[in-house]
C-alpha cells in the first residue's frame, strides 16, 4: 500500500510541477506582451504634446519618477540575473527610454 501512495504523490508532484512550467510560461508571454503594448502606449502622449505645441497638462515629476522606476528596476534585474541581459532588462530600458523621451518632449515645449 505504501508503494501505491508513494507513486501516487510522485505523480502528482509531476502534475503540478507540469503546471507551474506552464503557468511561468503563460506569465512570462503575458509580461512581454502587455509591456511590449506599453512601450507603444507612451506614443499618444508624445503625439499629443507635439501636435498641440502645449505640455501645460503633462507632469514632468510624474514621467520622471516613471522614467526612474523602470530604470532602476533595469538595473535591479540586470544585477540580480547574474549581469545578464536578458527580455525583461530590456523592456524595462525600453520602458525608461519611452519615459525619458517624453519627459523630453515636455520640457522641450516648455521651454
Amino acid at each position: 500500500m505504501r508503494g501505491k501512495a508513494s507513486q501516487l504523490a510522485s505523480a502528482w508532484g509531476d502534475r503540478a510541477g507540469e503546471v507551474r512550467k506552464r503557468y511561468l510560461m503563460l506569465l512570462a508571454w503575458s509580461f512581454m506582451l502587455f509591456n511590449m503594448v506599453r512601450v507603444a502606449a507612451y506614443l499618444p502622449s508624445i503625439a499629443a504634446i507635439v501636435h498641440s505645441g502645449d505640455s501645460s497638462q503633462h507632469s514632468l515629476w510624474t514621467w520622471g519618477t516613471w522614467f526612474g522606476a523602470n530604470a532602476t528596476m533595469a538595473a535591479w534585474l540586470y544585477e540580480h540575473n547574474g549581469r545578464h541581459l536578458d527580455r525583461t532588462v530590456v523592456i524595462n530600458i525600453g520602458n525608461a527610454a519611452m519615459c525619458l523621451l517624453t519627459a523630453g518632449v515636455i520640457i522641450w515645449y516648455r521651454v
